[in-house]
C-alpha cells in the first residue's frame, strides 16, 4: 500500500477529515485496493503525528461511508461499499451545494465541466 498521509495542520478542515478525504481519494485513485489493510490507529497517529482520538474518528466516518470495514483480526480494510443510488443521491447533494456556491461566483458552467473532466481524469 502505497497511501502517504499528508495532513495540513494550519488549514480549516479538520484532521479526521482530511484523513478520511485523502484515503478516499487514494482508493479512487487506485493507490489502496478492495481487501488492503490500513495502517492501526496507534501506527498511523504516530506516522502522522496526530491523536489516536483523531484516527479513529476518521476510520469510524469511513466506515459509516461504506468506504471501510472493520475486521477483528486484520484490522481496517478497505472495503467499498457499491450502493450506487445511495452514492448517486449523496454525490447530487453535495454537487447542488458546489455548484450553487460557483453559480453565485459567476463561473460558467463550460468551465464546471473543464473542471469536472479534469479532475475526473485523475481517478481513471
Amino acid at each position: 500500500m502505497d497511501l502517504i498521509f499528508n495532513i495540513d495542520f494550519h488549514s480549516d478542515e479538520a484532521l479526521y477529515t482530511q484523513l478520511c478525504n485523502q484515503i478516499i481519494i487514494g482508493i479512487a485513485k487506485e493507490t489502496v485496493h478492495e481487501g488492503d489493510c490500513l495502517p492501526s490507529v496507534r501506527q498511523l497517529a504516530e506516522e502522522v503525528g496526530i491523536n489516536m482520538h483523531t484516527v479513529n474518528k476518521a476510520y469510524t466516518v469511513l466506515k459509516q461511508e461504506g468506504f471501510v470495514k472493520v475486521d477483528r483480526r486484520r484490522g481496517v480494510i478497505i472495503a467499498v461499499n457499491t450502493d450506487k443510488l445511495r452514492a448517486l443521491a449523496e454525490t447530487k447533494e453535495n454537487l447542488r451545494i458546489l455548484l450553487a456556491r460557483a453559480a453565485c461566483m459567476n463561473i460558467s458552467r463550460e468551465e464546471i465541466h473543464a473542471l469536472i473532466d479534469e479532475i475526473y481524469e485523475e481517478y481513471n
